[in-house]
């Protein structure tokens, strides 16, 4: 029948599924952070475990959906484990199109089901790569074991003090550099706020920006010309929401910086038609609003034959690996420890950072050491 996935044959032998499960996890953020039409006073996540007859425990976490997080879990629960359980989580491929169902549902918020789908496909790999005695960076491609991690940052209304306070704060942390907020001002104002974060930023230090949709075409060209000569990596995502592919090309062909975009896609297909139209040089398509790393690979396959570059929206506790598995990844992104207190706190065994370089370990999976005791801290209960 169309549209319908029907449970394989088998599934009996390998890393045989038992049990999944998922906890929603919210905490408070000491201030608030505004971008160009969104503000943020709380940072959320689901952890998802899966469970094998063989002892080994697949763990990651995923998403940021705060107002959702219970729906979340009542996927995974509910639509996504009963299908899974017993399959054989070797075969990734095979329990990715068990869980995807989860997002055919059109009156239902289609990234709630990509969000649950990339928790327990992120948890699948990691139970996959502690089978195998392998880091995921290896087994997705093993390019390099090192990736530069940048800080999201250059929130209006200043929550980290002022633009050279802020960077200062992330160079003291190790990083490489800032991805910058625009969008939110006129151009010429949003220029001087770029100029003075390259002046405290220096020559050698990273800096992308970031308008969150929030310009219209005229405006991104005219923010180009005013801050060429700046050194900016990219421009993300610089125009409205439709993030119409024609708009996006215009911007990139006339502004004179790479433009970005990608996480506002749902399926490797989107990203697929950023890149057809010539829209975009870098696609920072993001694994955990929109599948897992099974749709972010397919999503690296493309845009290797489009000779594009890919970054990975957010969630360095998985981007790392992905970015590190491909010869045309670029940075993997973080936020202040204010900003995200999970990358810094949930995550017990985060390695330090080396020349503005995130160094991964040899560790089987993910090779993370989960914070069970500041999970429960923050564990959202059922009401």
């Amino acid at each position: 029948m169309s549209g319908v996935i029907s449970r394989p044959e088998g599934g009996t032998a390998g890393l045989r599924i038992t049990k999944v499960d998922a906890t929603p996890v919210l905490a408070p953020l000491p201030r608030e952070f505004k971008g160009s039409y969104y503000h943020m006073t709380q940072r959320a996540t689901v952890v998802a475990r899966v469970h094998t007859t063989e002892g080994v425990v697949g763990e990651a976490y995923a998403g940021d959906e705060d107002t959702a997080l219970m729906a979340i879990k009542g996927i995974i629960d509910n639509e996504i484990a009963p299908r899974l359980i017993g399959l054989d989580a070797m075969r990734t491929e095979q329990c990715w199109e068990m869980g995807y169902p989860a997002t055919f549902d059109i009156l239902r918020d289609r990234r709630l089901g990509l969000v649950a789908l990339a928790a327990v496909d992120a948890a699948i790999w990691d139970a996959v790569g502690k089978a195998l005695g392998q880091p995921l960076w290896r087994l997705w491609g093993g390019y390099r074991d090192r990736v530069p991690l940048i800080a999201i940052g250059g929130y209006y209304g200043e929550p980290l003090g002022t633009v050279a306070e802020e960077i200062e704060s992330y160079k003291r942390l190790g990083l490489a550099g800032i991805k910058f907020k625009v969008g939110g001002r006129d151009p010429a104002e949003d220029a001087d706020r770029v100029a003075a974060c390259r002046d405290a930023a220096g020559t050698g230090f990273v800096i992308t920006i970031d308008a969150n949709q929030g310009y219209r075409v005229a405006e991104a060209l005219e923010l180009c010309e005013r801050i060429r000569h700046l050194g900016i990596r990219w421009f993300e995502e610089p125009v409205k929401w439709a993030n119409d592919r024609r708009s996006l090309r215009d911007v990139r062909m006339r502004g004179g910086i790479p433009v970005c975009a990608g996480q506002s896609e749902y399926s490797p297909s989107g990203c697929r038609d950023l890149m057809e139209t010539a829209a975009i040089d870098v696609c920072n398509f993001d694994s955990s609003w929109s599948g897992g790393p099974t749709a972010w690979r397919r999503t690296a396959a493309l845009a290797h034959a489009y000779d594009v570059e890919m970054g990975h929206h957010e969630e360095p506790q998985v981007a790392a690996h992905l970015i590190a598995s491909q010869p045309h990844g670029t940075y993997v992104e973080c936020f202040h420890p204010e900003r995200d207190p999970f990358f810094w706190n949930l995550i017990s065994n985060r390695p330090p950072l080396v020349d503005g370089e995130l160094v991964l370990s040899d560790a089987p999976g993910l090779g993370w050491q989960l914070d069970w005791d500041y999970i429960e801290r923050y564990t959202v209960r059922a009401t």
